[in-house]
């Protein structure tokens, strides 16, 4: 099955109303929906877009897959309420609205300033100890030059790090700057069953407040899906997940899919490609049918090795190596700026030869420094033989700001050149 990822939906500066967009990113946008929007923002992604209440050069990326991660439309609302029942096990059954009771205040709101696109993305994230450690989505701060969390329970924002991340699976941990005395979600140390029913909140919209609600049942378990930009060029294969109706919306991503005991046993993270993904101002949006959301074992599982410092060939702990290069891919769709970003959909011809096209070169980057141009085709980095624009990131995975590499690339004029360079501080840092 395809998907695409939910990022954070890319909004820009001053950009209020209801912006092009659609769902974010991968799947749905931020966090749970791809990087939708943030707030009203408009949660597309895609190249660049104006839609209403949008300023013309907005910058959106679309996945076919949506994430969960910028806000779509609002979920349903609480209406049901009354004391829970003890099942035949002897465990409570709780209402929608005690389940949303429980697990609220152990939710925050993640908005990711995307600096290097001039945007903003909003996904949710699950409280994890009370010091602020939070579980989201890779999807939600990829790309994230600054980081703020708001937590539901206290009201308060707080300035977020990114401690570590696991791409492959789309899983992050972030930790909230001076924070105490947080609530945090209970974890669910059993799996889940085809037909159980399941309550999915977070962050729909980017709206903020009080968390959207979903309900549905468990359709399925064990289910494998591709989400990926729109070009395919950044596809990651995520395994083993949880498919359910409950109507996720863009923004919802990072967030919580919670049993009848208010134990989450999820984290929400796509939803089918079969919605519409026109701007919100322009026709209404319709709801997912299909959702998918990372077992909680397995996100929790990933969240301790991260916790633990133990980096591995999927596992990157602390910041990014920042290279400061976006790159195209062979069918001409620009990429994110070299250090950690996968590429985006844009419009910039590729080159045909076996590399990665430099569509464009942040100012003051080790790129920049070295040399390179607009134009120029990567070869190589760090020793690795670039062949092809997902290759650069990839490169880059297990170094650190700071780190001295070397770079290869091929100029306009066909003539080689090599450098060795000082990667900066990049995304999601």
């Amino acid at each position: 099955m395809s998907a695409v990822y939910g990022e954070p939906g890319y909004a820009g500066p001053g950009q209020s109303g209801t912006g092009q967009g659609g769902y974010g990113q991968g799947g749905y946008g931020p966090g749970g929906y791809g990087p939708g929007g943030y707030g009203n923002y408009g949660g597309g992604s895609g190249g660049y877009g104006s839609g209403p209440g949008e300023p013309d050069g907005a910058r959106h990326r679309r996945r076919r897959f949506m994430l969960a991660g910028a806000s779509a439309g609002m979920a349903a609302v609480l209406t049901i309420a009354g004391l829970g029942a003890a099942n035949a096990f002897g465990s409570t059954t709780l209402t929608t609205a005690q389940i949303a009771s429980k697990v609220d205040p152990g939710l925050v709101d993640v908005v990711s300033t995307l600096g290097y696109q001039n945007g903003k993305a909003a996904g949710t994230g699950m409280v994890l100890t009370s010091t602020g450690e939070v579980l989201t989505n890779n999807h939600v701060i990829d790309g994230a030059t600054s980081i703020k969390v708001t937590d539901v329970g206290n009201g308060r924002t707080y300035t977020a790090k990114v401690v570590g991340y696991d791409k492959s699976r789309d899983v992050a941990v972030l930790q909230m700057v001076n924070a105490s005395g947080l609530k945090t979600v209970s974890l669910s140390s059993s799996g889940v069953q085809s037909g159980e029913k399941v309550v999915a909140l977070g962050n729909a919209e980017g709206k903020g407040g009080t968390p959207s609600v979903a309900t549905g049942k468990v359709t399925g378990t064990g289910k494998t899906i591709t989400a990926s930009d729109q070009t395919a060029g950044n596809a990651e294969r995520l395994k083993g997940l949880i498919q359910t109706n409950a109507g996720i919306q863009p923004g919802d991503s990072g967030g919580p899919l919670v049993n009848t005991e208010g134990d989450v046993v999820g984290m929400n993270t796509a939803a089918s490609s079969g919605i519409s993904t026109t701007g919100f101002g322009s026709q209404s949006q319709q709801t997912a049918t299909q959702a998918f959301a990372i077992p909680i074992t397995q996100a929790a599982s990933i969240a301790d090795q991260i916790e633990a410092g133990k980096a591995s060939a999927t596992v990157h702990i602390g910041a990014s190596a920042f290279l400061g290069v976006s790159v195209a891919s062979a069918a001409g769709s620009v990429g994110g700026y070299g250090g950690y970003y996968g590429d985006g959909a844009g419009g910039y011809g590729g080159s045909t030869a076996s590399g990665a096209t430099v569509a464009g070169v942040v100012s003051g980057s080790a790129a920049a420094q070295a040399g390179l141009t607009q134009g120029d085709v990567i070869t190589s980095v760090a020793g690795h033989t670039i062949a092809s624009s997902t290759e650069v990131s990839s490169a880059l995975a297990q170094h650190h700001p700071g780190d001295k590499i070397t770079i290869g690339w091929t100029d306009q004029a066909g003539q080689s050149h090599t450098a060795t360079v000082t990667l900066g501080s990049g995304p999601a840092d």
